[in-house]
């Protein structure tokens, strides 16, 4: 696991606890920026996995 996935988990965290909170108080805005975060950690642990993918692929195909 790499950086970008872990920094994708932590930021999906807190988009679902920014949320959560916005839904609580009901502040929209809030809320809002708690699903654009979900988002782009889900994003960021996509493009985290990808990179693992290619490293793997590399090392089997060269025997590193």
């Amino acid at each position: 696991m790499n950086a970008s996935r872990l920094k994708g988990k932590f930021r999906r965290a807190k988009g679902k606890i920014k949320e959560r909170v916005g839904r609580a108080t009901r502040n929209s805005k809030l809320e809002g920026q708690g699903v654009a975060d979900q988002v782009i950690g889900q994003t960021q642990e996509g493009y985290g996995e990808a990179k693992d993918r290619v490293k793997d692929a590399v090392d089997t195909a060269f025997g590193d």
